[in-house]
């Protein structure tokens, strides 16, 4: 039902008579559009971009990231496992599984190469390449 306000503009009642929202739950919730942004599923879209050219840009550099990735990961695999065969030959001779010696070198030089941050990384690959001490 509609019923006409003071100021003669229409506005949607319920059958009660208390006044209604007008449209959808959508065209109340949502913000206004931003006319500079891209269209929904391009790649700028996709990236953050507000060009397309932007767009392309960030989208290539990504795929190289993810490629890098995956090296990274790779190359810590293969660390985790001569880490492995590391320790097992330390504690077949006798010896304990950590050196913690050597483990210091490895903090020192992430330390050294990437500042505090690198600190934390090799950390997290002692980790994971050894487990908890």
């Amino acid at each position: 039902m509609t019923t006409t306000t003071a100021a003669g503009t229409e506005r949607s009642t319920s059958a009660t008579g208390t006044a209604a929202p007008t449209g959808t739950p959508a065209d109340r919730t949502a913000a206004p559009a931003d006319k500079t942004a891209a269209p929904a599923g391009t790649p700028a879209d996709k990236t953050g971009a507000r060009t397309d050219e932007a767009a392309e840009l960030i989208t290539g550099a990504r795929e190289r990231i993810d490629a890098l990735d995956d090296r990274i990961i790779g190359l810590i695999q293969e660390r985790m496992a001569v880490s492995a065969v590391i320790q097992q030959a330390r504690i077949t001779s006798g010896g304990r599984r950590v050196n913690l010696s050597r483990e210091m070198e490895v903090l020192g030089r992430y330390r050294r190469e990437l500042g505090k941050p690198g600190t934390a990384l090799a950390l997290t690959l002692l980790e994971l390449c050894r487990g908890r001490i």
